[in-house]
Parts: C-alpha cells; structure tokens; sequence
C-alpha cells in the first residue's frame, strides 16, 4: 500500500458510517498505531450519530470485518455498519415459497 500522508509518524484514515438517505464520510490524521476505534472516536461520528453503539456495531476495513482493537494504516477507511434488519436465510426462503406457489 501506497503511504498517503507524508508527516512522520502520522497517519490518514477515513471513517465511513451510511444510512438509506445519508453517508457520513470523515477523514482524520491519527499516530502510527493507532486502532480501529480510536479512528472512530477520533471522527466524531459517535457524538453526530447517538444510534451507533461500538457495542452492537460491527465495523471493517474495507469491507472486511475487522475488530475495535486492530491497527489502522494510512489510506485505510474504517467503515461502521448498520444492523441487519432482516435475517437473509428467512427472505431467500420467503423468495423461494413465493416463487414456488406462481
């Protein structure tokens, strides 16, 4: 990976938290180091947005699941993601029944 931000010691990262209508998307300059959730804090998407609970959440690295204690690189983008709000086994049964009754 190619480093993005030239300070020494420093490291830029975007944090990444979307709604149906809305995507939040902040950029923040953290130590060499630093973790998944500090990235987090660092954004300020916990005080903007009450409904994300670090939690509950799960987040990742580019889409890839990744845990609140993992390193950051620089150019990384730590995404926050919602919680399902519907089991995808249950709807790809639903589909089937449906389909199988036409």
């Amino acid at each position: 990976m190619r480093k993005r931000f030239t300070v020494p010691g420093k490291i830029a990262v975007e944090v990444a938290y979307a709604l149906p209508k809305k995507q939040y998307l902040q950029r923040v300059t953290l130590q060499e180091g630093a973790t998944v959730e500090e990235a987090i804090r660092a954004s300020g998407l916990l005080e903007l947005r009450t409904d994300i609970d670090l939690t509950e959440n799960k987040v990742g690295i580019y889409s890839r699941p990744a845990k609140l204690s993992d390193s950051v690189h620089d150019g990384d983008r730590v995404e926050i993601y919602r919680p399902l709000i519907a089991d995808p086994k249950e709807l790809r049964r639903q589909r089937a029944e449906k389909s199988a009754n036409k």
